[in-house]
């Protein structure tokens, strides 16, 4: 069992930055890899980005590529998706996800291989 706990959503004006934390409780956090989901009101929850088992390959969503970071450190079982440039319409509750995977270096956007979910946390941006 993975329980993750995120934390670091708030309110931010249009520009401006949030880092999101993902805090693992597995000591088998280093089988998981890690995604990043998003729901706005009245949307479906969408792929936001993903880092590997060894942090060394990551992907993201088309909409947020090249404004958003994420990261792990593993010693600390805890997940980051760094946001930077952040606009009125990246406002919605964020989730972050564990993903079993047996290779070091895969990642996936498929909401149906992450089998853990965070609580969510909000993340609002004013204009």
């Amino acid at each position: 069992q993975v329980q993750l706990v995120e934390s670091g959503g708030g309110l931010v004006q249009a520009g401006g930055s949030l880092r999101l934390s993902c805090a693992a409780s597995t000591d088998t956090f280093t089988n998981y890899a890690m995604g990043w989901f998003r729901q706005a009101p009245g949307k479906e929850r969408e792929f936001v980005g993903a880092v590997s088992r060894n942090g060394r390959e990551t992907e993201y969503a088309d909409s947020v590529k090249g404004r958003f970071t994420t990261s792990r450190d593993n010693n600390k079982k805890t997940a980051y998706l760094q946001m930077n440039s952040l606009k009125p319409e990246d406002t919605a509750v964020y989730y972050c996800a564990a993903s079993f995977s047996w290779l070091e270096i895969e990642t996936t956007r498929d909401q149906k291989k992450y089998g853990y979910w965070g609580q969510g946390t909000q993340v609002t941006v004013s204009s």
